[in-house]
């Protein structure tokens, strides 16, 4: 690969990796926390491709110019190292999106491993209130692992995607550690259909209590809930959960 070639595909990724770390798409991919590690890699990059672009021009201008022939060769050798630069302008223009429900269909859900843990103390009582907002993963660790059934006649609020299986329709998150390579849903079972008609990875918020029990080894620690409400929502900045 010519170095001109190497300098600006090293500034366009450096570029790429600063666009996604300001306009907020890297949350597609790592956690929050890695932000600030993001956008220093990204400026280094750029920083280093245009230093080198600088200097290889202000050398070019007191080289002696090489023979013809032997510049066509080096001309014609590069050309397919400029297929390089496609996959880092498909980033730069075009990110990819999150992702949803063909990873969950495609990976065993799971509890958290915390939930082990929290197993050996008992589940702090739910906040008061007639509806408590819950992270899916939470809902799932504690619908798995409460022996003391702090979810048991309690309204709870999950916010998720839809992902449609032979087995019904599902509200699904994926948890991940440090990035997306590895991210492994928590998913939870609506009863009652209405959310049957909804496309897959749509997003939604869904009200109602969990049908203690349901959330055995056999099913991946699948809970079922019975919805009180359900609305599409937008799909929030933040896709994932940690």
């Amino acid at each position: 690969m010519k170095r001109e070639t190497q300098n600006i595909l090293l500034l366009l990724l450096g570029g790429a990796l600063v666009k996604i770390a300001v306009n907020g798409d890297y949350l597609r991919y790592v956690k929050p926390a890695q932000q600030p590690w993001i956008i220093a890699g990204g400026a280094v990059m750029v920083l280093l491709g245009a230093v080198a672009i600088v200097r290889d021009l202000l050398a070019a201008r007191v080289k002696t110019a090489p023979d013809h022939e032997e510049s066509h060769d080096h001309a014609h050798s590069a050309r397919p190292a400029w297929l390089l630069l496609v996959p880092v302008l498909a980033v730069f223009l075009v990110a990819p999106p999150a992702l949803g429900a063909d990873s969950v269909i495609r990976t065993e859900a799971r509890v958290p491993a915390s939930a082990a843990a929290a197993n050996a103390a008992a589940f702090p009582p739910l906040p008061a209130g007639n509806v408590v907002p819950l992270a899916v993963n939470e809902f799932v660790s504690r619908a798995g692992w409460d022996k003391a059934g702090t979810l048991n006649g309690r309204t709870v609020s999950l916010t998720g995607f839809v992902v449609h299986t032979d087995g019904g329709t599902l509200l699904a998150r994926l948890v991940i550690s440090c990035c997306a390579a590895d991210a492994f849903p928590v998913t939870v079972r609506l009863r009652g259909g209405e959310a049957d008609h909804l496309a897959s990875d749509a997003w939604i918020q869904v009200t109602g209590q969990v049908v203690p029990g349901t959330a055995t080894r056999a099913n991946s620690y699948t809970p079922d809930l019975t919805p009180a409400s359900l609305a599409s929502v937008p799909a929030p900045k933040d896709p994932y959960e940690y």
